[in-house]
């Protein structure tokens, strides 16, 4: 099994609670707004990180940073961006059995005309009576399985 650890909306505060839910992730996912390069530095630090922008990542650190990424992890495809709402203009690639998205700061899983969409909520600065949190996919082969993770932060 391979466990991706997947966070976004970090907004420049990568709290000690998401690194310690993301310790013993194969890789990392971070699906924008992530502040700046410290925090993909420090995550790297992990695992390996795949990192979208999102639309408050700006200046020079962002400018190398796409908006969608894809990558494969096992036999499942992945697809990253960060407003779920531009999957409407550009739809995810073909083969893709999960997307992950950010921009809400609500954290979900929903199965969708096969499609697993994930967004594991904001682990930054709490916005509204949003929960902090992160999720996890376990993969083996073709499966996969997702879950949010709640943070309990002080």
């Amino acid at each position: 099994m391979t466990r991706v650890g997947v966070i976004s909306d970090t907004h420049g505060l990568l709290r000690p609670e998401a690194l310690a839910a993301l310790r013993g992730s194969a890789r990392i996912v971070h699906a924008g707004d992530i502040g700046n390069a410290a925090v993909l530095a420090e995550l790297g630090a992990f695992a390996p990180v795949t990192a979208v922008r999102g639309n408050n990542d700006h200046g020079p650190w962002a400018d190398a940073i796409a908006e969608t990424a894809r990558l494969q992890v096992d036999d499942v495809g992945i697809f990253v961006v960060h407003d779920v709402a531009a999957t409407r203009r550009t739809p995810p690639p073909a083969g893709c059995r999960v997307v992950v998205s950010g921009h809400s700061h609500k954290p979900g899983v929903v199965e969708r005309d096969g499609i697993l969409w994930v967004n594991p909520g904001s682990a930054g600065p709490r916005r509204f009576r949003l929960p902090i949190a992160v999720a996890e996919l376990d993969i083996t082969g073709t499966d996969v399985h997702a879950r949010i993770v709640e943070l309990e932060v002080g």
